[in-house]
């Protein structure tokens, strides 16, 4: 059962790395489908079909940076989807466009950034779901996934705001007698 899952899973993506070729498809649907597009899943010799590149080809392209695929424990090369679409495009830029493969390396760099920060916007615009922010310890600012057990406690620290009783210590006889203030209990 288990070897037929993962048969059947290495065909889904094949056919997703094929609709990529085609143009059929990009990253950002492929991601939103829920396909993991970093996963080292191709062999060379999957992607050289797939993508009808040499093999030599795909092996330049590594010795000079512009698709590095990730490699086994034994040292075999594996192409992700992503891997896939930089080599698609980076063939159209060379084939078509003439561009050489310093400029297609950065054109390909400035894309994925592009990408990454189409999903940063999207994230921050899906209703529901405030983001919060923090510093990272190298000092970044970082995105903090909230819980729903932080976002009850929220809720219910805005729907229980009390008055402090007139015989608090401390308590002003010449203060403004309608304001009020909120006590925040620590709770683990």
């Amino acid at each position: 059962m288990m070897a037929k899952t993962a048969r059947q899973m290495r065909q889904l993506y094949a056919l997703c790395a094929t609709a990529l070729v085609l143009g059929r498809a990009d990253l950002d649907g492929a991601d939103n489908a829920g396909f993991d597009i970093a996963m080292p899943i191709f062999t060379v010799g999957q992607v050289a079909e797939i993508a009808n590149i040499h093999p030599q080809t795909l092996r330049q392209y590594d010795r000079v940076g512009l698709v590095v695929p990730q490699r086994t424990a034994g040292g075999a090369r594996r192409y992700s989807l992503r891997d896939v679409d930089r080599l698609v495009q980076a063939q159209k830029l060379s084939q078509d466009e003439g561009i050489n493969l310093s400029g297609i390396t950065r054109i390909l760099e400035l894309q994925e950034e592009t990408r990454q920060l189409r999903r940063q916007i999207k994230r921050m615009r899906a209703e529901n779901d405030g983001s919060v922010f923090a510093a990272g310890r190298d000092g970044d600012i970082v995105e903090m996934q909230r819980s729903n057990s932080a976002r009850r406690w929220r809720r219910d620290i805005h729907a229980t705001v009390r008055e402090l009783p007139s015989g608090a210590s401390g308590y002003d006889p010449n203060a403004r007698t309608d304001s009020k203030s909120v006590i925040l209990w620590g709770y683990r």
